[in-house]
């Protein structure tokens, strides 16, 4: 189940980091809410994306090797927990509504958790205790 969730999440998270990359006006024309956040920033949005794309890449090593990607998948997990709490605390502070961020929840805090939950390290690593 983790190594499908590792999958599904990485390449979920890759498709965004691709169409940010490749797209950034048509990504940022499309996503619910965007437009309200001022005037759209290809490199910005380019840079996010290659964020999202090292994450999407770390996800999807964990898959295949999970006892060498999990420090990969954990470092992507902080990114992605790290943009998380910018949007939480934007809302706390009062610079976005709170109904956005419930929408948030299963598209930027949501991943961030699974992540750090799928990269979580083993117990042990070739029969050795960590």
């Amino acid at each position: 189940m983790r190594r499908f969730l590792a999958s599904f999440l990485g390449l979920l998270l890759g498709s965004n980091a691709l169409w940010m990359v490749l797209y950034p006006f048509h990504w940022y024309a499309h996503i619910p809410g965007m437009t309200a956040t001022g005037p759209a920033n290809a490199h910005f949005i380019r840079d996010v994306g290659c964020a999202y794309l090292v994450a999407s890449a770390a996800l999807i090593w964990l898959r295949i090797a999970p006892a060498r990607a999990w420090p990969a998948a954990v470092f992507g997990g902080a990114f992605l927990l790290l943009h998380a709490c910018i949007h939480v605390w934007d809302t706390v502070a009062g610079r976005e509504h709170s109904h956005r961020l419930l929408t948030e929840i299963p598209t930027v805090i949501l991943p961030a958790l699974l992540t750090l939950w799928l990269a979580w390290p083993p117990k042990s690593v070739s029969g050795k205790e960590l």
